[in-house]
């Protein structure tokens, strides 16, 4: 029988960049669809400034997922990004990007989401910026969603926050406390994917769904 991953995320965690390669594994798999989630974690009451202690507290983080996964947090990302004080740390703009490709082209929200963060922890951007957003989907050629981006219209920002309510309604549901989270279904059965080892070994996840 078909699955399908709900994947419930925020564009500037951390701990979703070092899973990008076990969900990406996901779309290899036949008879599985990924249907990706912003929870808006890291927006409007989750924004927060950059200040020093949480820049200290972000980046010893960082060093253990890239320890654990093998993703890169350059040095590029600390000086830009962890240590600018005239940002704030807010999904806000990115989650809205998303949204917007999500709209015009949904089968791309993933590259979208692997780009802003490559472009975040690598080449470090900032991806709070709404010009930087609309810049990278143009180079995606993802043009609609990029004017979209740039200057939200009324319809973006109502299926926007549909769309983290429905995550934050499913965390509720199956008690997640935070992101990535991975819950799967398949007819009327839903259940929570582990993560844990995936990181390490994202085919672990692949597995799961296979036997499950």
């Amino acid at each position: 029988m078909n699955k399908t991953v709900h994947y419930l995320f925020d564009p500037l965690c951390g701990w979703c960049y070092g899973a990008a390669p076990a969900v990406s594994g996901l779309l290899d798999l036949s008879g599985v669809s990924l249907e990706l989630l912003p929870t808006g974690l890291f927006s409007g009451e989750g924004a927060r400034p950059m200040d020093d202690a949480f820049a200290a507290y972000a980046w010893a983080n960082d060093q253990r997922i890239e320890h654990l996964t093998g993703q890169r947090f350059t040095e590029q990302y600390r000086d830009r990004v962890l240590g600018d004080r005239g940002r704030r740390f807010d999904s806000s703009p990115a989650t809205m990007a998303l949204t917007a490709v999500w709209l015009s082209d949904p089968t791309r929200e993933l590259d979208a989401l692997k780009a802003l963060q490559h472009a975040r922890y690598v080449d470090g951007a900032d991806t709070t910026s709404p010009a930087t957003l609309a810049a990278l989907l143009e180079a995606l050629d993802l043009k609609a969603a990029a004017a979209r981006a740039a200057h939200p219209d009324a319809e973006l920002v109502a299926v926007n926050r549909a769309r983290m309510d429905r995550a934050q309604s499913l965390m509720r549901e199956f008690g997640a406390r935070g992101v990535p989270t991975l819950i799967a279904g398949s007819g009327s059965k839903r259940w929570l994917l582990d993560l844990t080892a995936s990181y390490s070994i994202p085919h672990e996840l692949a597995r799961q769904l296979e036997t499950a």
